[in-house]
């Protein structure tokens, strides 16, 4: 794991925004499609406003969810919303979007069907993660239904519910997140730093973000 710290908050989404475009440049040069992976939340909203302006070829790049809420994008909880509102914009509306969520009542209905069209984007091409006080990351959960599956599994998209969680969740799997050629982790604030130093001397079942940390580089702000 390598940590790069930041001295504010804005400053590290400008950077970080900069970093990804360059890595899915890199690989459009060499490559006929990249594929982008991001997860939804709040934390990532200014890295998708800088991403979404800039200059590549996104026609040619394919981007999803790293875990999505199996609500309708109608509902306020949608990822997918998040995304059309603040990545999938400006030139960035070229991207090809595969969607984590199809209309069923439950995710386990529509699972071959989802996983199945991420084939052409695998393996990734640039992995952005965030984490969260519990030291989850994607829907990969402490105490969740599938966990042991998600973090040791073959699977590619996992149903996964979890203590507090009000929704089942659809998430890459770990095998799907560390295959990407670049992995990033976004945090802010001191309690997610604690978090992560916690993390990184226990189990992935204990603290599912160990799970992907070997090889990824974390970016951190305190505010």
């Amino acid at each position: 794991m390598k940590l790069v710290e930041y001295p504010d908050a804005e400053m590290m989404m400008m950077d970080l925004a900069d970093k990804l475009a360059s890595e899915l440049s890199s690989a459009l040069r060499a490559n006929d499609t990249a594929s982008l992976a991001v997860p939804g939340g709040t934390t990532p909203g200014p890295i998708f406003d800088s991403l979404c302006a800039v200059d590549l070829d996104w026609a040619r790049v394919q981007v999803m969810l790293t875990d999505e809420r199996w609500v309708p994008e109608t509902s306020e909880r949608s990822n997918t919303r998040l995304l059309r509102e603040r990545l999938l914009t400006d030139r960035a509306a070229a991207a090809t979007y595969l969607p984590l969520y199809a209309d069923a009542p439950t995710p386990e209905e529509k699972l071959p069907e989802l996983a199945a069209n991420l084939s052409p984007a695998l393996p990734l091409t640039v992995a952005l993660l965030g984490m969260g006080a519990d030291m989850h990351t994607a829907s990969i959960f402490p105490g969740a239904d599938q966990l042991d599956l998600a973090l040791h599994g073959s699977d590619r998209l996992v149903a996964m519910r979890a203590p507090g969680a009000p929704e089942p969740r659809i998430t890459l799997s770990a095998a799907v997140l560390n295959a990407a050629m670049s992995r990033h982790i976004v945090i802010v604030g001191a309690e997610k730093r604690a978090a992560l130093e916690k993390a990184r001397h226990l189990s992935p079942e204990e603290a599912p973000v160990a799970a992907v940390l070997n090889g990824a580089t974390v970016h951190w702000a305190e505010a």
